[in-house]
């Protein structure tokens, strides 16, 4: 998953007028990421799983702007931000992935009924 203490390690240098800005939110999607992959996997039907694994990539989404916005305003430095958009493209491929097999799996358990 996307690692929470990198989120944590480049947000702790943004300016201080950022602490409750954007370094919050980043923080606050970064960790909802996580938390809606480890739920969903807690689940067991698959429509909760997916609906929880939708709502992870939807976090990833707004960490995604909210890195943007970052970058933009000279808070993250060119390599920080080429890799966390790497990482980014990465992770949403494999939440994709746990979506897709859900709804897989899904298909094949209507179909043996």
């Amino acid at each position: 998953m996307f690692a929470i203490d990198e989120v944590y390690k480049i947000t702790s240098i943004f300016p201080k007028e950022e602490k409750y800005g954007i370094a919050m939110q980043m923080r606050r999607s970064a960790v909802s990421v996580a938390s809606n992959v480890a739920e969903g996997c807690a689940r067991y039907g698959k429509q909760e799983k997916i609906r929880f694994f939708t709502i992870s990539k939807s976090s990833l989404s707004e960490l995604d702007a909210q890195i943007e916005i970052s970058f933009r305003l000279g808070f993250i430095k060119d390599n920080e931000y080429n890799q966390m958009i790497d990482k980014l493209e990465r992770i949403s491929c494999m939440l994709q992935g746990l979506i897709n097999s859900q709804k897989k799996a899904k298909l094949l358990s209507c179909a043996n009924t």
